[in-house]
């Protein structure tokens, strides 16, 4: 998981948790159900279309909002690997680490349909169809070995 290879799909900036996954569909605890309706209301086209690999990268301020956990799951469900932004609200960083989602902090220029290789562990960022890349802060071993279990929970289920 260290290494991750994926389609772009751009979003704008200010994209709230409420925009992620409505509130009406929160009446269910089920990741498919809420998947099935990610992002629906931004890009009608998205959950018919996403598949799994595929990266998010957005302007700035991804996933304010309200502090639902239930916005990175759905992404997350949904088959997207990665979140690229400029910025994020910091509960949703938070969140979307906890689920074992990778949120990446760049401004990296893309459209979409580019493909996006993210290195996790050397903290590189290259849109391989345009050529151009940058660098983040790499994650540490720690947040490496959480999403590679999944996320937090499961992490600390695994430990021995």
């Amino acid at each position: 998981m260290n290494v991750i290879n994926g389609k772009a799909w751009i979003f704008g900036e200010n994209i709230d948790t409420d925009v992620i996954i409505p509130g009406r569909y929160l009446r269910t605890f089920n990741p498919e159900d809420l998947a099935a309706h990610v992002l629906e209301g931004e890009r009608p086209d998205f959950t018919q279309n996403v598949q799994k690999g595929d990266i998010i990268v957005a302007d700035e301020n991804f996933g304010c909002g309200s502090s639902r956990e239930q916005a990175p799951v759905a992404i997350k469900t949904a088959g997207v690997d990665a979140v690229v932004a400029k910025s994020f609200a910091r509960i949703f960083y938070r969140n979307a680490i906890n689920v074992g989602l990778p949120v990446i902090v760049s401004d990296i220029v893309a459209s979409d349909g580019d493909i996006i290789k993210l290195d996790l562990s050397e903290g590189i960022l290259i849109n391989e169809t345009t050529g151009e890349s940058d660098n983040f802060e790499p994650f540490k071993e720690f947040m490496l070995d959480i999403l590679e279990d999944g996320g937090l929970v499961n992490h600390y289920l695994n430990k021995d």
